[in-house]
């Protein structure tokens, strides 16, 4: 599918519209973990606020997430039983890395991290009075007991482990697709980066690292982690794949390397990094 949106747009966050026109707004709608877009021939495009008219029913929670290029951009939903009109389709994120423009993308997955904050935090977690919207900043607060909840970001790191001109790979349960990727896992409290980087190699396919080194981050909304990218060297054991979370894991040379992520993802980052050591080794 064709990219609806032209290079070196500029997105803008914020969390209170005082001067946009809404008329031509931009609006991130999910339904179901999906997002609406127009579909047209082998194009998709983001629906604006004449768009909505179409619907028969209007999108709900609504929240102002910032501008693009002058154009104000909402975040909102739709419920599941609602049909959504010809010419359009709900899909995941992952279904639109290669259609969408990058810029849209990680729009797109803001809104789907307020929009999943909204929902799971209407009701205060300490008194279960229904929270309100804070003036001040993009947060929530409790009218009886002040209670404050900002938007949720949990924390995972992502790690390239080279032994030698080999980098280690694996599938995970969760991919659908098949690919091999780097591993990565959440970060437990109390646990530093490098610790949680130590722990999740080990856990997973029972290897030792050293020599960690930060390398890039990326907000990944899936739909709230902030993935933290490093590289490590192999520091001994063998592949030994823990079923529960690893379908399988290798050693791979840069060139033979299997299905890999798309080049939107971090994890891609890393594996093009290590092909470019190799390539100057």
């Amino acid at each position: 599918m064709k990219k609806l949106i032209s290079a070196h747009m500029k997105f803008i966050p914020d969390f209170k519209n005082t001067s946009i026109d809404p008329h031509q707004s931009l609006w991130f709608v999910y339904q179901a973990e999906k997002l609406i877009v127009k579909v047209k021939g082998d194009s998709v495009s983001i629906p604006c606020k004449p768009d909505l008219q179409q619907f028969n029913h209007a999108p709900n929670q609504e929240q102002y997430i910032g501008s693009l290029d002058g154009r104000a951009c909402f975040a909102a939903e739709l419920p599941e039983d609602v049909t959504i009109p010809d010419g359009w389709e709900a899909k995941s994120l992952r279904e639109l890395f290669s259609s969408l423009e990058e810029e849209f993308i990680w729009i797109a997955g803001l809104a789907n991290q307020l929009v999943d904050w909204n929902r799971s935090h209407q009701f205060c977690g300490r008194c279960a009075t229904p929270n309100v919207d804070k003036d001040n900043e993009r947060a929530k607060i409790c009218p009886q007991c002040g209670l404050i909840n900002y938007p949720r970001l949990s924390p995972a790191v992502i790690v390239a482990v080279r032994k030698g001109n080999q980098l280690l790979l694996a599938q995970n349960q969760r991919f659908r697709s098949g690919y091999y990727s780097v591993l990565a896992g959440f970060v437990e409290p109390g646990e530093t980066l490098e610790d949680c980087v130590k722990r999740e190699i080990l856990e997973e396919v029972n290897i030792k690292v050293k020599n960690i080194r930060y390398f890039d981050s990326q907000p990944w909304p899936f739909p709230n982690s902030l993935m933290v990218g490093f590289t490590a060297e192999y520091a001994g054991g063998e592949i030994k794949a823990n079923a529960a979370e690893i379908v399988d894991a290798h050693w791979f040379s840069a060139d033979n390397l299997p299905l890999i992520p798309p080049k939107i993802t971090i994890a891609r980052w890393l594996i093009d990094w290590f092909r470019k050591e190799s390539q100057a080794s």
